[in-house]
């Protein structure tokens, strides 16, 4: 189970830990490394970014995030990201593994129900697709979290 932690970072399955937001791109690598094969992979305005697959799910870390304006304010050191996205861009069933969020699994039940139970905005640094996408009857597709609220290093 994958559970997101908003103001704290990413729970991993297994034990594997906390990717902590502020954590070095070799701590975030190091502890995805013992569930998946890491990938480098590129963000804009990221200093670093990489990817990983887990049954059934792509994993989209990212951080050192810049200002395209130069603006300080906008600026996060270390690990600022992550969008969990299923492999299948149009579910029409539950995720093979839990991802979590305030108790309940974001990819186990369809988009409705789940946007029933936590309203379309959960928390500022939580975003959700917009109801109805990609499908009424479906599944979520993607769940991104952020060290910030939107605006402020949003992956």
């Amino acid at each position: 189970m994958f559970e997101l932690l908003p103001g704290t970072g990413l729970a991993l399955p297994y034990g594997a830990g906390v990717l902590r937001f502020g954590m070095t791109e070799r701590e975030a690598q190091w502890a995805v490394a013992t569930l998946a094969d890491v990938r480098e992979s590129w963000v804009c305005q990221a200093g670093w970014a990489f990817t990983a697959r887990y049954q059934g799910l792509e994993l989209h870390f990212s951080g050192d995030h810049t200002d395209r304006l130069g603006r300080p304010e906008y600026h996060r050191d270390g690990f600022a990201g992550v969008q969990l996205r299923r492999c299948d861009p149009a579910p029409t069933e539950p995720s093979a593994v839990p991802v979590v969020l305030q108790g309940i699994d974001l990819f186990g039940y369809p988009a409705a129900d789940v946007l029933a139970a936590l309203g379309p905005d959960p928390h500022p640094a939580v975003r959700l697709p917009p109801a109805g996408s990609p499908s009424p009857d479906g599944y979520l597709p993607s769940v991104w979290l952020s060290a910030d609220g939107p605006g402020k290093g949003a992956t």
